[in-house]
C-alpha cells in the first residue's frame, strides 16, 4: 500500500512540476525580446510612439549604436534595394544614450539633418534617445558593437534579428518574416 502512494505522489509531483514549467516557460515574444515604449521624433519632425506607431505591422527597423555601423546599415539598404522596394517598411534607427536635456538631443539632431538631407532619408531616421543598455537588453541584442536589422511588429514584439552586414542568407530570413502572416 505504502508503494502504491509513494508512486501515485510521484507522477502527482511530476506532473504538477511540468505543469510550472509549461507556465514560467517564456514566451517567444521575450526570448526574441521586445521593442521597449517610447516616443520619438523622426528627422522630418514627426513623432512616432514606439511601437504602436511603427509604420507598418511588419517593419524593417536598422539599428546603430556607433557612427562606425553606417556602413553596415548602408549594406542593408543596399542590399535588399530598399530605396526601390516599396513592400518593405524600414527606418534607419540610431540608439543613442540620452543627453538628458533638449539642448544636446537638438545638437545630435542638427548633425543628423546636416548628413542626411533628403525628405525621404529624413522622413525614415528615427533617432531614438534613451539608456543604451536597457535597450539591448529589452530588444535581446548582443551588444552595441554591432549594427542590426530587426523585424518589429506594431506591439514591439522583435519577431526577427540578425547582426552585421548585409548577407544573403540572412536578408532572405529576414524577408521570410517580413513577408509571412504567422505570428
Amino acid at each position: 500500500m505504502k508503494t502504491v502512494w509513494t508512486n501515485t505522489l510521484a507522477w502527482a509531483g511530476a506532473a504538477a512540476a511540468a505543469l510550472a514549467l509549461a507556465v514560467a516557460a517564456p514566451s517567444e515574444s521575450t526570448v526574441m525580446g521586445k521593442l521597449p515604449s517610447l516616443t520619438a521624433k523622426r528627422l522630418d519632425q514627426r513623432t512616432l510612439m514606439l511601437p504602436a506607431g511603427l509604420p507598418s505591422d511588419r517593419t524593417l527597423a536598422l539599428v546603430a549604436f556607433e557612427k562606425g555601423h553606417r556602413n553596415d546599415i548602408d549594406s542593408w539598404i543596399q542590399g535588399l534595394q530598399l530605396h526601390q522596394n516599396p513592400g518593405i517598411n524600414w527606418l534607419r534607427m540610431p540608439v543613442l544614450e540620452d543627453p538628458g536635456h533638449a539642448q544636446g538631443r537638438s545638437a545630435i539632431e542638427n548633425r543628423l539633418l546636416a548628413r542626411y538631407t533628403s525628405d525621404g532619408d529624413r522622413a525614415r531616421m528615427l533617432p531614438v534617445f534613451t539608456d543604451r543598455a536597457a535597450f539591448i537588453r529589452a530588444t535581446g541584442l548582443n551588444s552595441p558593437h554591432a549594427a542590426y536589422a530587426l523585424v518589429l511588429n506594431r506591439n514591439g514584439d522583435v519577431l526577427a534579428r540578425v547582426e552585421g552586414q548585409f548577407d544573403q542568407d540572412k536578408a532572405e530570413a529576414l524577408r521570410e518574416t517580413l513577408f509571412s502572416r504567422e505570428f
